[in-house]
């Protein structure tokens, strides 16, 4: 059988943090769905489409990946793909206390699916997609931190926001 798991996320942007734990997973787990899910408390930058091209394309080269969005429940979306695990990642001891508990409301609703967190490289420990969006709103260097594709695309929508 094979082992599935569901890495979530806004990613509005995906950054190299988000790749790293999306790669480190896809070596232990057979298939992994990088899914984008809406979080309401969020105002996204990105629509839903765009953030699904852009992850597409930076993990188009990690063949056990698929990617998808899902409008609802997490644990929903997990038992739709037959996932026992989810994947969360941590940048450091302030994530903990939001992650466990998102984690323990996943467990009331199924204790079938498991979350790994995955501590993320030192290098991305101080990494969000809205540090990175900031920075590159005033066009700072954020070359380090996304890749390519996600650089030339947060700079054309800056360029269009500012008209």
């Amino acid at each position: 059988m094979a082992s599935i798991a569901v890495c979530p996320g806004s990613f509005d942007p995906i950054t190299n943090g988000h790749i790293d734990i999306i790669k480190r997973g896809a070596k232990v787990f057979d298939q992994i769905y990088v899914c984008v899910l809406n979080n309401s408390s969020k105002k996204p930058f990105f629509s839903v489409q765009e953030r699904l091209e852009l992850i597409k394309e930076v993990t188009k080269d990690i063949p056990n990946v698929t990617v998808s969005s899902y409008e609802g429940l997490l644990i929903e979306y997990a038992k739709s793909v037959n996932a026992t695990a989810i994947i969360r990642g941590l940048r450091a001891v302030s994530d903990f206390e939001y992650e466990m508990q998102i984690t323990s409301m996943n467990r009331v609703l199924s204790d079938e699916i498991e979350t790994f967190f995955v501590m993320t490289n030192n290098q991305y420990s101080f990494l969000s997609s809205s540090i990175v969006k900031e920075v590159s709103k005033y066009d700072g260097d954020i070359s380090e931190l996304v890749p390519p594709t996600v650089e030339s695309a947060l700079k054309e929508k800056f360029r269009q926001l500012k008209g």
